[in-house]
């Protein structure tokens, strides 16, 4: 495994948080998207077959981090029902890694559709389905911002065990 500190240094320059304006809706938006595009480029372009090896004794893989974060961001967003949330830890043997990150990336564009459309932060998030309770926008925004920091450290670490590339 290439080392930082030796030929072919993997590290990254480190992006500094968004300044994003200054409502509240821009602010978490900012976080949010700041998350998502992080992870995102932690994923993208990691080498098979390491991206889908687990390097933790929990599972743990890169490319099912953010096979996760898709179905997280269709859950709250979209309105989907995942009825089994630990296979969406594992990404289809027939998924490429270039697959899962541009999935990963319609969805997010999906959610930002419907969250381009809310106002009010303290509305429920739109569902396609009536009747299912959905959580307000200020809800959902911070959970997701937690949930993609969160995994992003995760994958932060990942990745430095696959290549060493480092950074955000």
């Amino acid at each position: 495994m290439p080392r930082p500190d030796r030929e072919g240094d993997h590290r990254a320059r480190n992006h500094p948080p968004p300044r994003t304006g200054s409502s509240e809706t821009e602010i978490l938006r900012g976080f949010l998207d700041y998350l998502r595009t992080s992870i995102a480029a932690k994923v993208d372009g990691a080498p098979e077959p390491q991206v889908r090896t687990a390097a933790v004794p929990s599972g743990t893989n890169l490319l099912g981090l953010l096979n996760h974060l898709t179905f997280v961001e269709r859950s709250i967003f979209l309105g989907d029902n995942v009825t089994d949330w630990q296979a969406t830890f594992r990404a289809a043997p027939t998924d490429s890694v270039a697959d899962v990150v541009a999935r990963y990336r319609e969805v997010v564009a999906c959610a930002n559709d419907v969250l381009d459309g809310c106002t009010d932060l303290g509305a429920p998030v739109p569902r396609p389905h009536p009747g299912r309770r959905a959580p307000s926008i200020r809800w959902a925004l911070t959970h997701m911002i937690e949930e993609t920091g969160r995994h992003a450290g995760h994958a932060d670490i990942l990745r430095e065990l696959i290549d060493g590339t480092t950074g955000r």
